[in-house]
């Protein structure tokens, strides 16, 4: 009836480093303009400054942000002021939505989300003058972004699970 309740090995590092490394190579994929391509870069920073914000906080939100603003050729400085806020957003709520299940959690990101692409939005309207408004569509990459949450979270917090049903011949 309850599903069982876990309790989580630490987190290496170098799975953070992997997980983040991830994420930034598929937001390389040739998506091209199409709509509702998640950003795999700031759903991944969202989940580990939730879920470790020791580990991964501000600054290496920062430092992915510089390395996507150099991929996708936007003005400098663009993701790395969203990835941040996004990353101190992440860390102020990270106590209330480590209660609740992650397809409950995703209520708690999509709020950061759109703030992040709004945020986006915001800085090519102020730096570009001749930019115009893309539309409420942009939007949707934030819905898909959420949707995927859940599916993160069991990605990412599969190698920190111990067995449900230890036996003698694990050492854990």
């Amino acid at each position: 009836m309850n599903s069982p309740h876990y309790i989580l090995l630490p987190v290496s590092s170098f799975f953070i480093a992997v997980s983040l490394a991830l994420a930034f190579f598929l937001n390389f994929l040739p998506w091209g303009r199409a709509v509702g391509v998640p950003d795999f870069v700031a759903l991944v920073l969202v989940f580990w400054s939730i879920h470790q914000p020791r580990k991964v906080g501000i600054g290496v939100a920062f430092m992915m942000g510089l390395l996507m603003d150099v991929h996708d050729a936007t003005h400098l400085g663009e993701n790395a002021l969203t990835y941040t806020l996004l990353s101190y957003f992440a860390i102020t709520i990270h106590r209330r939505v480590l209660w609740f299940k992650p397809l409950t959690q995703s209520l708690y990101v999509l709020p950061l989300f759109l703030f992040a692409q709004a945020v986006q939005i915001a800085v090519r309207l102020i730096v570009a003058q001749d930019s115009i408004f893309p539309g409420w569509l942009y939007f949707v990459e934030s819905l898909v972004t959420t949707a995927l949450w859940p599916i993160a979270s069991w990605l990412l917090l599969a190698p920190q699970r111990r067995a449900v049903d230890r036996d003698d011949t694990r050492p854990i």
